[in-house]
């Protein structure tokens, strides 16, 4: 297990987008054990989260130079880079936007038939940082793997127009379903914390196993001028 681990991060990442990643993971961890964040802190930043994630998308789709697949070339059905960009803002966008409403109006429905206040406590101060944090961190993901390590060669527009999704559903309903057993429980905030250490493994495995897929495509030959 430790072996294929290490043989992913050596084909698949960089220490320095790992360390960040760690990173920008640690910070919600330490602001529930030292800093008194509550569950709908950490779900607002992790909802933030996905609104990075989109953008640096838009970034991967515009920069992919790589063939598609047949499978990714069936799902885009042949249209170029200026129909799938903005169909990705559109349907992501959408996808976000309801994501964000059941996270910000979750203390109202947690609230029901308990005494349960997810609102108390909340720092706008703290979620600031956060957000920062996993910009940096997406940030440098997308300049170090996929620009200089030359990621964009390797994958195309195509792929990258659902890319995202598999990757945030995973993650995010265990988040969202962890949480909701944590508010209506009245679970302490160690639980809470358990909830951060397992979307920190869930993001760096599946962060490693994305660039563990894009650098086994072949790239695309460079052709000199």
């Amino acid at each position: 297990m430790i072996e294929r681990i290490v043989a992913w991060y050596r084909i698949g990442s960089s220490a320095a987008a790992l360390v960040a990643l760690l990173v920008a993971n640690a910070i919600p961890l330490l602001g529930v054990l030292f800093l008194g964040w509550n569950v709908w802190t950490i779900l607002i930043v992790y909802w933030l989260e996905n609104g990075i994630v989109g953008v640096i998308n838009v970034l991967k789709m515009l920069y992919a130079e790589g063939e598609p697949d047949e499978k990714s070339a069936a799902a885009a059905q042949g249209q170029g880079k200026a129909m799938m960009i903005p169909f990705f803002v559109m349907h992501y966008g959408i996808f976000w936007l309801v994501h964000g409403v059941f996270i910000l109006t979750l203390p109202l429905f947690a609230g029901i038939g308990g005494d349960s206040d997810m609102a108390q406590g909340v720092s706008v101060g703290a979620i600031v940082v956060a957000v920062i944090a996993l910009c940096i961190s997406h940030g440098l993901s997308f300049w170090w793997n996929f620009l200089v390590r030359g990621e964009y060669r390797r994958t195309s527009a195509a792929a990258q127009l659902f890319a995202p999704y598999g990757r945030l559903v995973v993650l995010h309903l265990t988040i969202i379903v962890g949480a909701l057993a944590i508010s209506f429980t009245g679970a302490s905030a160690a639980a809470v914390a358990v909830l951060v250490v397992l979307k920190t493994v869930l993001d760096v495995g599946f962060h490693l196993t994305e660039h563990r897929r894009i650098e086994a495509s072949p790239a695309t030959p460079v052709i000199q001028g």
